[in-house]
């Protein structure tokens, strides 16, 4: 027999589309955080004002990717992690919080983060808080094409945090959330992982290109959301100042889908609330449980595909277990990956 669902009041998600102001030019870390804190600052109004504007069932708030910094471009991975990341306890989390806890949302974003059990590395941090300010979900971003991630030292990752602290999903009073950072939206098995373990809301901080009518991305979030059955909550910058590339080059398109793949809301370019939808957890959770050929995830035969994943390897594990690289490292690897791909006769 099948056990009763539990019910879930529907409520508003919103898909924050703001602009980054990066810390590139910064002078130093001093100078790096006065611009992160008045990003906050300009942010924490916008968020107030955006649940103004909707009502108070506006219960989560997603920021887009490079939200509080933008992203490396010259910088080495030292230099980096001193200007721009932050420490896994940091008081620009605390400040995030806060944000959560006084407009009593789920406030999800991503930022660079320092680990002391990885000194000398930096990862890419999915993060939620709950109403009360606490984080509850905490995911590194696990394939990058320049920065370190969790794969490149899994040894000791794994003993540190587990394969749940790989693929975390958050089981919160507005469903199971769950994340995934920008292209790995093109990485189907990280959000297949996700599923396993329940995630009912994906959430997709990103920084993109907007405008092409089939892009890759846009292609992979619909997607994402049919093969899994779940909501999609895309946060695309509304372009990155400060830096040498044209600023709109990743402005607009932020957007919520759901579990059928049906854009429920999208925003143009600029600075916008205007992405916010009703998410309704229970009508999922029976949309779930319905028998016939729409539930792909009941018609899902995941033993019948490890074998063939235990067969074949390529991204190498542990590439940084001896910690600092220069940046020339990621093609390196990347060369070798293909190499090596070619001689399976892959590609």
């Amino acid at each position: 027999m099948i056990e009763a669902i539990h019910q879930i009041p529907p409520f508003q998600a919103l898909a924050l589309q703001v602009k980054a102001e990066a810390v590139n030019q910064a002078n130093g870390r001093s100078e790096a955080r006065s611009l992160i804190e008045q990003s906050i600052n300009r942010i924490a109004q916008q968020i107030a004002g955006s649940k103004a504007f909707i009502g108070p069932n506006c219960k989560l708030v997603l920021l887009p990717e490079y939200f509080l910094t933008s992203f490396p471009m010259a910088e080495s991975l030292t230099s980096w992690a001193e200007k721009a990341c932050l420490e896994m306890t940091d008081p620009i989390y605390d400040r995030l919080g806060e944000i959560a806890q006084k407009n009593a949302i789920f406030l999800a974003g991503n930022a660079y983060e320092l680990d002391s059990n990885f000194p000398e590395l930096y990862f890419q941090n999915c993060f939620v808080f709950d109403p009360s300010g606490n984080m509850v979900l905490r995911y590194r971003r696990l394939n990058s094409m320049f920065a370190p991630t969790p794969h490149d030292v899994w040894d000791k990752y794994l003993d540190c945090y587990g394969l749940e602290g790989v693929f975390p999903v958050a089981k919160t009073a507005i469903g199971n959330l769950a994340a995934v950072a920008s292209d790995e939206i093109l990485f189907p098995e990280v959000t297949r992982c996700l599923a396993m373990r329940g995630a009912e809301i994906l959430l997709h901080p990103t920084s993109e290109i907007y405008g092409q009518a089939r892009s890759p991305k846009e292609a992979a979030k619909v997607s994402r959301a049919v093969e899994n059955m779940m909501y999609v909550v895309s946060a695309n910058t509304a372009g990155i100042a400060n830096t040498p590339i044209a600023e709109a080059s990743v402005d607009g398109g932020s957007k919520i889908l759901d579990y059928r793949g049906l854009i429920l809301a999208e925003t143009g370019q600029g600075e916008s609330m205007a992405a916010y939808a009703e998410i309704d957890i229970t009508a999922l959770r029976n949309y779930r449980r319905q028998v016939g050929m729409k539930n792909l995830l009941a018609r899902q035969r995941w033993d019948a595909y490890a074998e063939s994943y235990r067969q074949f390897h390529g991204y190498p594990a542990n590439t940084m277990d001896s910690g600092v690289v220069e940046r020339k490292h990621f093609i390196e690897t990347q060369v070798a990956t293909i190499e090596e791909l070619a001689k399976q006769d892959i590609i």
